[in-house]
């Protein structure tokens, strides 16, 4: 085997060895940036719910109770919950693989009633109940989801709707009904907002980064391959296929036609060219001095 070609094995080992290690570490700070960009829209979504909650309260509803006291009909539009979520709905409208949802173990609109996975985040908060943020991940027919969760608590005003039914509002109760949304405990988690966001968009992009680099870097390599190539050629293989040719000359006894070396520089192919001349004019001394036969 040639000694470039065995200097290219080398190179392609070791390029392929740290290709291997930094596409490891690249593909996981891609996906983990991804992950974190998409957590962050989905707190954006929270904040978002959170705002139109108490624009609800402290706005909307001091003057729809007004509208209401005076009207045997029961105005949603005066619900935080509801509030937020029809807000949010309109996002939908445009995004629709974005979602916002208070799911409820025993709501009073049954548009809230928790799915199993959600009961499940439900009663996570339940169980953990200094618990206040739940970061989870789950497959949709639409693709990997990242759902974002805060725990819901029946604070004692809610209870003036949720306690028992004889105490709620007449009005509430003929819109929704008796059967449900009631036996609420003050401070129990009764259920959680949660925000789910696609995650296709963020880990197609990380994916598409992280293909770029690749190929950036094996671009760059095979550029250094061939430059590393071109400077082993004219400093190594070329001077030791010289060295090789005139030793080859002097075993079959053809010193005279094998002339000096030329001696560049003082690295160790340097050196060994000296050397080897050396050796060449004390062979042509030592034949002087012999003689012919």
């Amino acid at each position: 085997m040639k000694l470039l070609l065995k200097f290219n094995l080398i190179f392609v080992l070791v390029f392929a060895a740290g290709l291997a290690v930094s596409g490891y570490f690249a593909n996981d700070f891609l996906q983990r940036s991804a992950r974190e960009q998409v957590a962050q829209q989905a707190r954006l979504m929270m904040e978002t719910a959170l705002a139109a909650r108490d624009y609800t309260t402290l706005q909307v509803k001091p003057l729809l109770e007004t509208l209401q006291a005076h009207q045997t009909s029961f105005l949603p539009q005066t619900v935080p919950a509801f509030a937020a979520t029809e807000s949010l709905g309109y996002l939908k409208g445009q995004y629709s693989d974005y979602s916002y949802k208070e799911a409820t173990l025993n709501p009073t609109n049954l548009r809230d009633r928790a799915v199993d996975w959600e009961a499940d985040v439900i009663n996570t908060f339940r169980n953990q109940p200094s618990r206040k943020e739940i970061v989870g991940e789950r497959d949709t027919p639409t693709g990997r989801t990242m759902f974002l969760a805060h725990p819901l608590i029946a604070f004692p005003p809610c209870l003036a709707c949720h306690d028992v039914a004889r105490i709620a509002p007449a009005a509430m109760i003929r819109r929704y009904g008796r059967e449900h949304g009631f036996g609420w405990k003050a401070n129990e988690t009764v259920g959680a907002q949660i925000v789910s966001v696609p995650m296709a968009v963020s880990l197609k992009l990380a994916h598409e980064g992280f293909q770029d680099f690749m190929g950036s870097v094996g671009g760059v390599f095979l550029i250094t391959l061939a430059l590393l190539n071109a400077v082993l050629f004219l400093t190594v293989i070329r001077p030791i296929r010289q060295l090789a040719a005139a030793a080859d000359r002097i075993s079959l006894g053809k010193v005279e036609d094998s002339p000096e070396l030329l001696v560049k520089g003082s690295d160790e192919v340097s050196m060994l060219a000296a050397s080897f001349n050396r050796l060449r004019r004390s062979l042509v001394t030592a034949m002087g001095m012999i003689g012919p036969e």
